[in-house]
């Protein structure tokens, strides 16, 4: 028998050798969001979610169009074409600067282009999608109404046929991007089905009112979109699809993102609680070497890591084209409720300063809330993996 080869060292950082199972194209990935994670978003943050804005969006998004980080999954039309891994891994690395920062590209990538790349005439695909990649052009995404979250089926917005045109009339809610896009992928009630809708920023009748005193997702731009009699050509409505098949495929690729991004403010957090139990001193020695804190340590850990393994075996499904939508509801249900749990264990070791913007923990806790509720609340996906596992539908 063979001698054992030598054991590599512990990582705190990476405890499971997760960053094994990475390609160097991965990694290279990692390492350029972080970079620029680094450079652009965390030296201002916390300024940015105390006065409630995201200053300088469009140049954020032009950079972030450099990098190649809107659309990056998707292929041609100058989208990056990487894959889903690599993708989830830019995620992490955003929203462990900021939920906002992570959702302005979910929004443009996930949603706004998925939807025209994948449900949109060649036209369409040819006039939106490369100045959304480049970032010269920020889209939104109008599904959600004032009265109907959880239940899209039951939308209000309606657009109906006038001729050759169609007649847009509703209103959209919690749009993340909305009063900065160039573009809104609307759906609405027709007699036809639901149907898609890209929507130019400029047409007549389309407002997007930002919506302020929010104590969650701060650094972001949040509107509503409001349609009086939006008249627009035949060549506005997407033709790829008909049904909630479309605005719910379109969910399900975001949420995916939402699976690594929870993982990058948990990671956030973990990292400020750990550093802190080094050399916060009670009782004459570090908060870190008493047995609870380490317990707290090792529990939040095992978590944010297990979280990350999760997101990377989903990756891999959706790189395999073998990925279900029960299986990203098992994600961003199980990744998005432990990454609360461990902003909120961060938050009790940092004892008091735990609350100030001087540590990262408070932000993160806070915009969490919201990650938690959009794209699928915790009941919806408990539901949908409900009727996976039983057979039994229980939504109505």
């Amino acid at each position: 028998m063979s001698a054992p080869s030598k054991l590599p060292p512990f990582d705190p950082s990476d405890p499971l050798g997760i960053d094994a199972l990475l390609t160097p194209e991965d990694l290279a990935v990692r390492s350029t969001v972080r970079a620029w994670a680094a450079d652009r978003v965390l030296p201002h943050v916390a300024g940015w979610y105390e006065r409630g804005e995201l200053p300088g969006i469009r140049e954020l998004a032009r950079e972030l169009g450099s990098i190649g980080a809107l659309g990056m999954s998707l292929e041609g039309y100058g989208c990056a074409g990487a894959s889903a891994v690599q993708y989830g891994l830019a995620c992490l690395e955003l929203e462990a600067a900021d939920s906002g920062i992570r959702s302005l590209v979910s929004v443009q990538g996930s949603l706004a282009m998925y939807a025209i790349h994948r449900y949109g005439s060649e036209e369409q695909r040819q006039r939106w999608l490369p100045g959304m990649a480049a970032g010269e052009t920020i889209g939104c995404f109008g599904l959600t109404e004032p009265d109907h979250g959880s239940d899209p089926a039951g939308m209000r917005t309606y657009a109906k046929r006038d001729g050759s045109d169609w007649v847009l009339n509703g209103r959209k809610m919690w749009i993340t991007n909305g009063s900065v896009a160039g573009v809104a992928v609307v759906w609405a009630q027709t007699d036809e089905g639901i149907r898609g809708f890209a929507v130019p920023a400029d047409t007549p009748g389309l407002s997007a009112p930002e919506i302020k005193h929010k104590w969650s997702l701060r650094a972001s731009v949040t509107s509503e979109l409001v349609m009086d009699d939006v008249r627009l050509p035949a060549d506005a409505v997407l033709p790829g699809v008909r049904g909630l098949k479309g605005p719910l495929s379109c969910l399900s690729y975001a949420r995916y993102g939402i699976v690594w991004g929870a993982m990058g403010a948990a990671r956030s957090c973990f990292e400020a609680a750990l550093s802190y139990a080094g050399t916060r001193e009670q009782f004459g020695r570090p908060i870190g070497g008493f047995q609870l804190t380490q317990a707290k340590l090792a529990d939040m850990a095992v978590e944010l890591h297990k979280g990350i393994l999760l997101a990377w075996h989903l990756g891999r499904r959706m790189d395999a084209g073998t990925l279900r939508p029960e299986q990203v509801s098992f994600g961003k249900l199980n990744n998005v409720r432990e990454a609360i749990e461990i902003c909120r264990t961060s938050r009790t070791i940092l004892g008091a300063n735990g609350i100030s913007l001087e540590y990262p923990v408070m932000r993160h806790a806070t915009n969490l809330e919201s990650v938690l509720t959009y794209e699928g609340t915790v009941e919806m996906h408990q539901l949908v993996l409900g009727k996976a596992l039983t057979g039994l539908d229980a939504f109505r």
